[in-house]
């Protein structure tokens, strides 16, 4: 069966009742799974993943970004992380048995249909961006939400691709589609900020760092903390991405104390940061437990040993 992912994020990370909300909404839509809710509430900023079928996932996107619309006021809203809107981004990822280009159609007909039901701004990304320089989302969210209140009336480079040129108390949504991204923030042992910045600064792509990484160094709960975003894991590893950031942390005379995760992550992500950490050669995914009893019996379920 075809599956779409939606990773939405939402400026909301510290009343457990309006994520309910939002995770009810997508789970009122026949054939929507939510598969899991994140929330920090020092990003003040949560992330729901779910999936559905190509002709559902819309449908239950949508309601996520009208219920967020309703109930998430982003003139009481203060957090670490960079946002523009209640609903902030809405990413569709074509999961398995559905093209980008799918993915790409889902994105601008749910932009549009925000814009015209909702009355939001919509700024579409990625790989749906009617506009070259609009595929970086950092670009489209340059201006946050208290600038860009000003300068999407002013400034025509900030006008929507869909909606009205003016924000609410529900800012703007930026939709979009693309590939798998894998979401974490690394802890430092210090609570110095200005260093998580410095450190973010070197290990991102825009900053000759790592390709297809983006980072931002933030103070949360009084530790400095370098939050990432792994683009294309394919392409630049976890282990590669932890080797240059404890580099640079041992630069600056502290280390690396913790991570966490964002959201979910595929397998395989992890699994090859394992066998380049243990050095093992690439074809030993192929020998896998779980993977070779999945394949004989069609349960792949993890095996648990007493």
């Amino acid at each position: 069966m075809p599956w779409v992912e939606c990773v939405p994020n939402f400026s909301e990370g510290q009343r457990p009742d309006v994520v309910d909300a939002i995770r009810a909404a997508v789970a009122s839509v026949e054939g929507a799974h939510v598969l899991d809710a994140s929330s920090d509430p020092d990003h003040h900023r949560s992330v729901l993943t779910f999936i559905a079928p190509p002709d559902r996932v819309g449908e239950a996107a949508f309601r996520a970004v009208r219920a967020a619309s309703r109930l998430i006021d982003l003139d009481q809203h203060q957090g670490q992380h960079p946002r523009i809107g209640a609903a902030d981004v809405v990413p569709f990822i074509p999961l398995r048995g559905v093209t980008m280009a799918a993915c790409v159609q889902i994105a601008r007909e749910l932009g549009d249909r925000v814009a015209r039901e909702l009355d939001l701004p919509v700024y579409l990304y990625e790989e749906a961006a009617l506009r070259p320089e609009r595929r970086n989302l950092a670009y489209v969210r340059r201006d946050h939400y208290e600038t860009l209140k000003n300068t999407i009336e002013t400034d025509p480079d900030r006008a929507p691709d869909f909606g009205p040129s003016r924000l609410g108390k529900a800012g703007a949504v930026a939709i979009g589609a693309r590939g798998p991204l894998i979401a974490f923030n690394a802890f430092l042992d210090t609570a110095n900020v200005q260093i998580a910045v410095e450190i973010a600064r070197a290990i991102r792509e825009s900053g000759g760092g790592l390709p297809h990484l983006k980072a931002l160094g933030l103070l949360v709960g009084g530790q400095a903390q370098v939050s990432m975003n792994v683009v294309d894991y394919r392409r630049t590893s976890l282990f590669a991405i932890m080797q240059r950031l404890r580099a640079e942390a041992s630069r600056h005379g502290v280390a690396v104390v913790g991570a966490e995760l964002i959201g979910l992550i595929p397998q395989a992500a992890l699994i090859d940061a394992a066998l380049t950490f243990l050095q093992l050669p690439p074809e030993t995914r192929n020998r896998l437990l779980e993977q070779r009893v999945g394949l004989a019996t069609g349960d792949y379920a993890e095996l648990r040993f007493e």
